[in-house]
């Protein structure tokens, strides 16, 4: 049993290994990418006024093209403006553009961010990750099972002693049983965010999961067409009436004919950088639709709504982002090390010894 289960192990990060040290590396980055953008503005302290934002919103939004805002927040003090499917610009909290793009490929932030959720495939890519996630789940716990049997040579370093096989396998299973536990809660996470049967699963002990499903699905509204100049004020204003201690996060514009204008909202007990508070105004008249309170969510749900923050570093500060930094680059080292001793360092197949040809007696 043990040697199939070591089996199916080596073959499996031989196969699929390279994919979560590049996703392990990828997410080590993006933690640490309010540091590196380096765009003036990017560390304003937040003006959460109501005069302000309302004054810059009307501004981005008139621009050509203009589908959304993601507002600045404590640590990110740049306004995200959306002008079609991949351009954009960042704008300072006054409303003056700073950068713009035409593609993600001129922001590294962008597209470091699209390879860590899909892979640069879309959809098909963020399946592909959401399989290298449980498989990496698998790797964790047959992981631990395999160590069990080493244990007594057990030796923490943070590098093979030699890059033989032998070698790269033992530091392999001693490295991955000391950050075991931290891999666990990274990959978990992340394949929450992909697999919503998974994460049904995950948050199952918080409440039924009929009930977390149905609050975690978008509610939907009917409104009508988008006028030609929506009045951003009135809707931010009402917003702000509704959920007076709440930061505006994300704006966004109807998608296609009869979907509604959409805020959302981050109240200061949610842990979602974005928050799950929002608001659905009528595209037509600026009326509310409706509105939904995350914290009068299910339990399920607002458990749910925690697994990204834990994943991205958004709460615990620095202990928790150096924490998530070792978890992300020892999956970098067992993945890329798993697949170089795979492939590059497996033993040679002993060769057996050439049977003497039978002479014939003269």
């Amino acid at each position: 049993m043990m040697k199939l289960l070591d089996t199916l192990h080596r073959w499996t990060g031989g196969l699929i290994g390279l994919v979560l040290a590049l996703l392990g590396l990828s997410g080590t980055i993006l933690v640490y990418k309010h540091l590196w953008i380096g765009i003036p503005g990017a560390g304003d302290p937040l003006r959460g006024d109501l005069i302000t934002i309302t004054a810059t919103t009307e501004t981005l939004m008139a621009m050509p093209g203009a589908k959304g805002i993601i507002y600045a927040d404590e640590s990110f003090g740049l306004h995200q403006l959306r002008l079609g499917k991949e351009a954009g610009a960042y704008a300072s909290q006054s409303g003056e553009v700073m950068t713009r793009w035409a593609t993600q490929w001129e922001r590294p932030e962008l597209w470091i961010f699209d390879f860590h959720h899909y892979l640069f495939a879309d959809d098909a890519g963020k399946w592909v990750a959401g399989i290298a996630g449980i498989a990496g789940i698998l790797f964790v716990i047959t992981g631990a099972i395999l160590w069990w049997r080493t244990r007594k040579t057990f030796q923490l370093r943070l590098w093979p002693k030699r890059m033989s096989r032998p070698s790269i396998v033992m530091h392999h299973r001693d490295i991955g049983i000391v950050a075991a536990p931290l891999l666990l809660i990274s990959i978990v996470t992340g394949t929450m965010m992909i697999f919503r049967p998974f994460a049904l699963a995950v948050v199952a002990p918080f409440g039924p999961v009929a009930e977390t499903a149905k609050a975690l699905d978008p509610p939907k509204y009917k409104g009508g067409l988008l006028t030609g100049k929506p009045d951003y004020t009135a809707m931010l204003t009402e917003a702000r009436r509704r959920f007076p201690d709440a930061q505006f996060r994300i704006l966004t514009m109807p998608r296609k004919p009869g979907d509604p204008i959409s805020l959302r909202m981050k109240q200061p007990a949610e842990w979602l950088p974005n928050g799950r508070t929002s608001i659905a105004f009528d595209a037509a008249t600026g009326e509310v639709l409706g509105a939904r309170d995350a914290l009068a969510m299910a339990p399920g749900a607002q458990a749910f709504n925690m697994a990204f923050p834990i994943h991205a570093s958004k709460v615990g500060g620095w202990t928790w982002r150096i924490l998530l930094t070792i978890s992300g680059l020892a999956m970098t080292m067992l993945g890329s090390l798993a697949v170089w001793s795979f492939w590059f360092k497996r033993p040679k197949a002993a060769k057996r010894p050439a049977k003497k040809k039978a002479t014939a007696s003269a």
